[in-house]
This record gives structure tokens, C-alpha cells and sequence, in this order.
């Protein structure tokens, strides 16, 4: 007889959690490519920029030098104090080695971090639209998600009055990601001051701010991480960040953060029996692209600043649409409510963002991401990471899409 695995040998904890909605769209576009459907894929948040050359140069170097081995669980000496700079130079954080995390992307930072806290039942505040994993990683550790609602008429920010009435005793976390993915939202300095002066009534409280898209930001708004803006809860903060996206390094896998020792030391050995260490090759290029030029960023900006406007003018131009101006990241929420109840010309009935994020791909070809997957409707997100012929063509499709509703 043979023998089958069973869908019941699943633990419980992971039927909770559902698979990456980016990546499933994206997955689905490749699919549709491959059959030979013209397809334009805006789901994906990855930069079309290469990896600058003097990164490449020092990985490239890296292996011709043998450094191929296993190297400390979390981070090299060399990258870590590479990070220490980082932080003390461009955010006046200053942080010994020892409080610092490097681990395979910043998703397996903020897990380790997760695993390394969380107890069954206890509570992470989740501002709504969220990147998509928050959730599921809270789920996956023991941890509640709560998440919290905060619209347009917020900015798509927490404000300090709804994040005191989301503490409860179960608290432990709460999840801050500015610039935003998905909506290029960003905290000012004194909009975290006002967030931080709940935080310092509630001392039990600790703070995951995800800043991955720092460097990515337009129109001269000012980057502000909330440990810097309220040293006193310093101690209570962990500081993530990493280069995938500033410096088009994705496929490198490095994440890092800086945050309390024991909380680091904890972190560390949850990844001693995961992972391991992060590869040798791509933290030597991560040393590299910390403490080389940056002069490429702000070249890039401005392509990405251009490519948000022109795609900022087509949506608020096209009916059903509006969108919201990003203050940095590479995304744009439009809202989608003005198509909702309308008929596609099959006769079918947009009903939600799901429904029209469905309609785009299978009329037009273009795969977004609907706006429910990061927690809030009617939206849907783009990436507007992607060469400016594509956006145009995208945003023409788009165009037609909804001009053919009825």
C-alpha cells in the first residue's frame, strides 16, 4: 500500500497562513508570459537598476580571494562594523557590534526577531496597508496580528490616538515601515515624536521599524527613524534595514538591524538553528555597498521620481481612479472605488479590488497587486520599479481597461 502525505499532517499554525500575494501574481504573470500572453507585470517590488559595478567588483573579489566559508551566525566583524557606521553616519544611531543582526534579507531578520519575543496569544500592532508578510509572520510565531485601519484620510499613517487604543496587555510589538511598502507613505520627525510619546506610557511596548526604503524617497522629504527621533526608547527599538532595494541587490539576500544586545544575542541563535550564516559572498559585497560612493542613488531617484509622475498623472487622469503623491519607495496605492459595481464588457461585475486586479490581467495584460493583500480596500498597489516604456504602455492599458466599463 502505498502511502500519502496528508494535508492533516500540516501543523495548525501553518493553515493559518496563506502564500505571498506578490509573489503569487507575479507568479501567475510569469505563467501567462510563458504561454505566450503579452503581459506587463507592476507586482513585484524589485528595482530594474543593476547592481552598481564597484559592488559587483568586491564580491567578484571576495570569491578570488576564497572568502567562500562559513563565516559568524550573524554577520561578518567586517559588515557589522560597516552597519555601526551606517547607522552612526546617516541616522545618529550609534550601536556597539554586538547589538547587531545580519541575516538572508530583512524578511528573516524581522522572523528571527518574532520567533525570539513572541509567546502564544501575544499582540503586534500592524498599521493597515501593511507589506503582506507582517502579518503572516506573527501568525507563524505564536503571535496575534492587530491590525489597524489607517486611511486616506490619515495619510495611510498610524496616528497617536489609534495606536493607544490598539495597546493592550498582550502587546508586545508594534510594526512600523516608512517609507511604506505599499503606499511610498513616510513618517515626519514629528509625526513619530507623537507616536513615540504613547510608546514611552506603555514600557512594555517594542518597536520593529522596517526602513528599507530610506534611501528611496522625492520631492525633498526628510527620512526620520523613531529611535533617533526619541532616544528614550532606544532600548526598546529594533532598527531594520537593508540593500535590496536601494542598491538594486535583491537576489544578494542581506538584511540587517541594529536594536537591543539581548534581544541581537537572541536573534542570533534562532538563526544558528535555521539558516545559519547569511552567504560570505554577499556580505562582502554588502561591506562594500555601505561604505562606497552613493552618488548613484540620488541619479536614480530622480528616474524613479519621473516614472512616479508619469504614472501619478495617468491614474488621477482615468476614471475610477485616484492616487495618493508617495513621499519615497517605489509604489503607488491608486484607489479603485470609482470602478467598483461596474460591468465588464462580458457582462461580469466588479465587485472588489480582487475582481478588478483579476480583470486587468485577464483583459489587458497588466498584473497588480489588489489592495486587500496589504489590509485595505478598494486599492491596489503597482511598482513603478520598472523602465518607463513599460509604465507608459502599462498605464495606457489601464486606461483602456476602465474606459471599457460600464
Amino acid at each position: 500500500m502505498t502511502m500519502r502525505f496528508e494535508p492533516t499532517s500540516l501543523s495548525q499554525r501553518l493553515r493559518t497562513v496563506k502564500p505571498s500575494p506578490t509573489i503569487a501574481i507575479t507568479r501567475l504573470a510569469a505563467e501567462l508570459r510563458r504561454s505566450g500572453a503579452d503581459i506587463i507585470a507592476l507586482s513585484q517590488g524589485e528595482p530594474d537598476f543593476d547592481t552598481p559595478d564597484h559592488i559587483k567588483a568586491a564580491a567578484k573579489k571576495a570569491i578570488d580571494d576564497g572568502v567562500t566559508k562559513y563565516t559568524d551566525v550573524d554577520g561578518t566583524p567586517e559588515l557589522k562594523r560597516a552597519i555601526v557606521q551606517k547607522f552612526k553616519r546617516e541616522n545618529s544611531l550609534e550601536y556597539e557590534t554586538t547589538s547587531i543582526s545580519v541575516g538572508t534579507g530583512g524578511k528573516q531578520v524581522i522572523f528571527n526577531a518574532f520567533t525570539a519575543t513572541l509567546d502564544e496569544g501575544d499582540e503586534v500592532i500592524i498599521p493597515a496597508p501593511y507589506w503582506v508578510s507582517y502579518p503572516d509572520m506573527v501568525l507563524l510565531t505564536g503571535g496575534v496580528p492587530v491590525i489597524v485601519a489607517c486611511g486616506e484620510d490619515c495619510g495611510f499613517k498610524l496616528t497617536a490616538a489609534a495606536l493607544e487604543s490598539a495597546i493592550t496587555e498582550r502587546t508586545k510589538w508594534l510594526v512600523l515601515n516608512s517609507p511604506s511598502n505599499p503606499t511610498g507613505a513616510g513618517y515626519s520627525a514629528r509625526e513619530l515624536k507623537a507616536i513615540a510619546e504613547v510608546l514611552l506610557r506603555h514600557p512594555r511596548v517594542l518597536v520593529l521599524t522596517d526602513d528599507m526604503y530610506e534611501h528611496i524617497r522625492y520631492d525633498g522629504w526628510d527620512f526620520s527613524t523613531i529611535a533617533a527621533v526619541e532616544p528614550r526608547l532606544r532600548e526598546r527599538v529594533l532598527t531594520c534595514n537593508g540593500v535590496s532595494k536601494a542598491y538594486a541587490m535583491t537576489g544578494w539576500r542581506i538584511g540587517y538591524a541594529g536594536g537591543p544586545a539581548e534581544l541581537i544575542k537572541a536573534m542570533a541563535t534562532i538563526q544558528s538553528q535555521s539558516t545559519t550564516n547569511p552567504s560570505s559572498v554577499s556580505q562582502a559585497a554588502a561591506v562594500a555597498a555601505l561604505t562606497g560612493p552613493l552618488d548613484f542613488l540620488a541619479e536614480r531617484n530622480v528616474v524613479f521620481q519621473e516614472r512616479r509622475d508619469l504614472c501619478l498623472s495617468a491614474f488621477n487622469s482615468t476614471d475610477g481612479l485616484t492616487c495618493r503623491t508617495p513621499d519615497g519607495a517605489f509604489y503607488l496605492f491608486p484607489s479603485c472605488a470609482g470602478v467598483i459595481g461596474k460591468r465588464q464588457p462580458n457582462g461580469n461585475l466588479i465587485e472588489s479590488d480582487v475582481g478588478f486586479a483579476t480583470y486587468l490581467l485577464e483583459s489587458v495584460g497588466v498584473a497588480v497587486v489588489p489592495g486587500s493583500a496589504f489590509g485595505l480596500g478598494p486599492y491596489f498597489r503597482i511598482s513603478f520599479a520598472t523602465s518607463t516604456e513599460r509604465l507608459q504602455a502599462a498605464c495606457a492599458r489601464i486606461g483602456d481597461a476602465c474606459s471599457s466599463l460600464r
